[in-house]
């Protein structure tokens, strides 16, 4: 697969990815526009404007987009996170520049009107809603609000029903323009390519966006807050136990490979450790799971226990005896083996399909970390036991951690 990295004299960066034969090709576009870059009173800006951009454009009537990708034999999708937001299309490969265009017509000229604004607003105050219902959102934005508080990672994509509210079409409008700019976006297409992408992207609409005039003005430093809380949740079933630690930024590369291969070791399959012992042998616990959430600015370990109420305290006092044995005994060499063939599957499985590597690599370059889809695979024989015992198993010390005891309500 022959990838091929270049920027736009806007600063917008752009990525290739040549994949001989693929059904479908992907064009994913890519941009720091995610919560994170909300003021106070624009929270759920990023998540709305998600939404509105497929509303019309300056030369598409509303749905007119999603018509022209269906006629051409594409799908399209969006998803707004913390730090970005991307948007992509996927066509069979000798549509690509009908696809391209369209996706950057929609993008780049917005109409946000105020009939179609109000209406969309309607739809996004119902997802809150629903949202704020579900009592596994209430559980993980509890837990975000207790270990991040005050950065912005600590509140919901979504936003709330006030500062939704509050928003107006003039605001979103400023919103696109000072954050949809050449330097904050990448375009990555992956799949089959003609001869002629390279003059194709660069000749784009993509040419059309507008140079930064300055830097976005966010609050970079993340503070990560130990501590214990208790509460009782609606509609929960069974208890559960959250723990979250600090993890490295997502430039950390090395760090985070590590962080999974010991997340692995921990939780995965019936011979992990935590499985093994809480699960399999003494049955007090009835899921558990280690999930990195990897940011920008600093991310989160969160581990995820589910069992019956009255094993609360009993799960809770062994996974800590656990992770505090990892500090001072070395796992099995047979361990970390195991871990690390799984990672290395799951690396493999994330690269299928033309979508997963166009996610990747415009992920890799809007942040600036050009390197191998294949790297991590190459660093992986970086980690050995006395290594994680050094740098990453201290990441899980139960002293650091934010705890949080979710009971079912009476």
């Amino acid at each position: 697969m022959k990838v091929n990295h270049w920027s736009l004299p806007n600063g917008a960066t752009c990525v290739v990815a040549d994949i001989e034969q693929s059904t479908l090709t992907c064009i994913d576009f890519w941009c720091k526009g995610g919560s994170l870059y909300e003021k106070e009173d624009e929270e759920g800006m990023a998540h709305f404007l998600e939404h509105m951009i497929f509303k019309g454009s300056k030369n598409l009537k509303e749905g007119e987009f999603d018509l022209r990708i269906e006629s051409l034999g594409g799908s399209s999708n969006a998803a707004t996170g913390l730090d970005d937001v991307h948007y992509h299309v996927l066509v069979p490969p000798e549509k690509i520049e009908q696809g391209l265009n369209l996706i950057l017509e929609l993008l780049l000229f917005p109409k946000i009107e105020k009939e179609a604004f109000e209406v969309e607003k309607e739809v996004v105050l119902e997802e809150i809603a629903q949202n704020i219902e579900q009592p596994d959102e209430i559980i993980y934005m509890k837990l975000l609000k207790g270990c991040l508080t005050p950065h912005r990672y600590s509140k919901p994509i979504l936003g709330d029903e006030k500062t939704v509210k509050s928003i107006n079409p003039r605001q979103m409008k400023q919103f696109h323009k000072n954050h949809y700019v050449g330097k904050n976006c990448t375009l990555s297409i992956a799949g089959e390519l003609p001869n002629e992408i390279i003059s194709i992207v660069s000749n784009s609409k993509l040419n059309e966006l507008k140079k930064i005039t300055k830097e976005a003005n966010i609050c970079t430093k993340t503070t990560f807050n130990r501590g214990y809380k208790k509460e009782t949740i609606p509609r929960l079933e069974g208890g559960r136990i959250l723990k979250a630690w600090k993890l490295p930024p997502a430039k950390e590369q090395i760090l985070i490979l590590g962080a999974e291969i010991a997340a692995t070791i921990l939780c995965e399959g019936k011979s992990s450790i935590i499985v093994k012992k809480l699960r399999e042998e003494k049955r007090i616990i009835e899921s558990i799971d280690i999930d990195l959430q990897i940011l920008e600015e600093g991310g989160l370990i969160l581990l995820d226990v589910s069992c019956q109420k009255e094993n609360l305290k009993l799960a809770e006092s062994e996974i800590n005896s656990i992770l505090k044995k990892l500090n001072t005994d070395l796992v099995a060499d047979k361990d970390l083996e195991r871990a690390k063939k799984l990672v290395i599957n799951n690396i493999y499985f994330g690269l299928e399909l033309s979508t997963q590597i166009a996610s990747t690599l415009g992920n890799q370059a809007l942040w600036g970390r050009h390197q191998s889809l294949l790297k991590s695979i190459d660093d992986i024989s970086y980690w050995t036991t006395s290594r994680l015992n050094e740098l990453i198993f201290p990441l899980f010390n139960p002293e650091n951690a934010f705890t949080l005891i979710a009971e079912p309500e009476k």
